[in-house]
């Protein structure tokens, strides 16, 4: 689904309309600031995934096997 430019306008005029002009960059900040965070745990999640090894953790010394 892809979003032409008459809907983008149609979507930037509601959320005008819903917080005004006033709140629009307060809105602007948080959202910039959640995707920043979001972008940040996932590259953090992944750096974690690279290092940990697959399985339940435990390695055969472990386990008592």
């Amino acid at each position: 689904m892809r979003l032409g430019g008459w809907e983008i306008l149609v979507v930037l005029g509601l959320v005008l309309l819903l917080f005004g002009p006033r709140r629009l960059p307060e809105v602007g900040r948080a959202f910039g600031r959640t995707i920043q965070e979001f972008r940040k745990s996932s590259r953090s999640d992944d750096e974690d995934s690279d290092e940990q090894p697959e399985g339940n953790g435990k390695s055969k010394d472990q386990t008592g096997a």
